[in-house]
């Protein structure tokens, strides 16, 4: 139960909700990516014609990516123990790397292990990278488990008509399938630009000019190199910068999952507010508690633990975009442990999008108190009427049809038919106008419902 001693609660009450994340933001997992990172290299390093090293076998090239396709937690713990000398987590990674060479009968080349390289092309490959695998095979699948649900409650209740409210207040009949759709077309869309951006890498050496491995190898492309090695990762290198990405492309990344949270709260605000007002029943699950002293309560928790997590999450990735990109001249530190914590707003994430899910599924509708609130408020066909009188010209329609349901109390179907029955308009408009009702004016379903 090591789960309840941590201190976030991604890793504490959330701990199994977000195991799938740990194998890309944990420092174990952030170590195997640079581990990854350091071996491609080197194997890349092997294609090109550099001394003692480029006439290795393909049986060689197998092995030095063992070092990282059979990384373990025991190599792992290695690299934390030759950190505690070297006092400095990439350069740990390096002689890691080395001892592993050196194990398969390659000692030979291991000095060109990290050949021409400063930290941040290792980090600045491998943070992206691990976050572009999280995205694609943890937050994506869950997201689309959500994108899924609420378009089935928008294809299920499409023409259910619900009365809508803009400002609190009674307005022009909406469906209840419709409204849902509102939210499944805002995520896939920025599910959609989500998918189209790209991920960022550096790959440049310790000010970004390749000064290293120019100053050695001068008859080398190296610009052309390293954007075919981080193009074989999936990565789009960042042609110009100083010894960092300037992290402007992940910074976007960023905001687009910020929107995406966003949007999720908003969700979560309205389903919660559909529930107080009696247009959701929530399905009841055996043993759950709803109050420490009220024994009747079923609340909304899972619409509550969204939004709070979703908050958690847009705070957090609003500082990552605003922050990452600010570095002093050509480095400093700050971007380095600020770079460490992407892995929290992806937790908090995760939790936000299946509290979401669990919420949704649990929804059921409550057609009776839906069907009532329509019945009590045949003055919102109000806005039809002055459209049509506007239509037919008729002299000041609004004004009249403010005055008749301003009055101070509701108004009743029978005074508003009376109303039309004294306007001076052809008959078969009267008759157009009466059969409009709060359940049938619904305007226009969208096709893809």
């Amino acid at each position: 139960m090591h789960e309840l001693q941590n201190i976030s609660p991604v890793d504490g009450r959330y701990y199994k909700q977000c195991a799938a994340l740990r194998d890309y933001f944990s420092e174990e997992g952030l170590i195997s990516y640079r581990v990854y990172v350091e071996t491609e290299y080197l194997i890349a390093l092997s294609a090109l014609p550099l001394p003692g090293i480029s006439d290795l076998s393909e049986e060689s090239v197998q092995k030095i990516r063992s070092v990282y396709t059979h990384f373990s937690h025991s190599d792992a713990l290695r690299v934390k123990e030759i950190e505690k000398e070297t006092n400095h987590d990439i350069k740990a990674v390096e002689y890691f790397i080395k001892e592993k060479i050196a194990e398969i009968g390659l000692d030979s080349i291991k000095e060109w292990v990290h050949f021409g390289l400063t930290s941040q092309d290792i980090n600045n490959t491998a943070i992206p990278l691990s976050f572009k695998h999280a995205l694609e095979r943890v937050l994506f699948p869950a997201l689309e488990e959500v994108l899924g649900e609420i378009r089935k409650l928008s294809h299920g209740w499409k023409d259910i008509p619900m009365l809508a409210r803009t400002h609190g207040q009674p307005a022009s009949p909406t469906t209840v399938g419709k409204e849902f759709f509102v939210f499944f077309e805002r995520l896939d869309n920025q599910y959609t630009d989500l998918k189209r951006m790209p991920y960022p890498g550096k790959f440049g050496g310790a000010t970004g000019n390749f000064n290293a491995h120019h100053v050695s190898f001068p008859d080398i492309n190296w610009p052309s190199f390293a954007d075919k090695l981080l193009d074989s990762m999936g990565l789009t290198r960042s042609k110009t910068t100083t010894q960092i990405d300037h992290y402007d492309r992940l910074a976007a990344l960023f905001d687009c999952l910020k929107r995406i949270a966003t949007i999720l709260v908003d969700l979560a605000r309205d389903c919660w507010t559909y529930i107080s007002m009696d247009y959701f029943k929530q399905k009841i699950e055996a043993g759950e508690v709803g109050s420490s002293a009220m024994p009747h309560k079923v609340n909304p928790i899972d619409f509550e633990n969204a939004e709070g997590n979703a908050g958690v999450a847009i705070a957090l990735l609003e500082h990552l975009s605003a922050k990452l990109p600010v570095s002093r001249l050509q480095r400093d530190l700050t971007d380095s442990t600020v770079l460490r914590n992407i892995g929290v707003p992806a937790g908090h994430l995760l939790i936000a999008l299946r509290s979401t899910l669990r919420g949704i599924r649990k929804i059921s509708l409550n057609k009776e108190k839906i069907h009532r609130d329509l019945e009590d408020n045949p003055s919102v066909v109000a806005e039809a009427i002055q459209s049509i009188l506007r239509g037919l010209g008729h002299p000041n329609p609004y004004e009249s049809l403010k005055e008749l349901t301003r009055k101070g109390s509701k108004i009743s179907q029978e005074e508003l038919h009376n109303f039309i029955d004294g306007l001076t308009i052809p008959a078969k408009e009267k008759e157009r106008m009466k059969k409009i009702t709060p359940f049938n004016y619904i305007g226009i379903v969208p096709k893809d419902l």
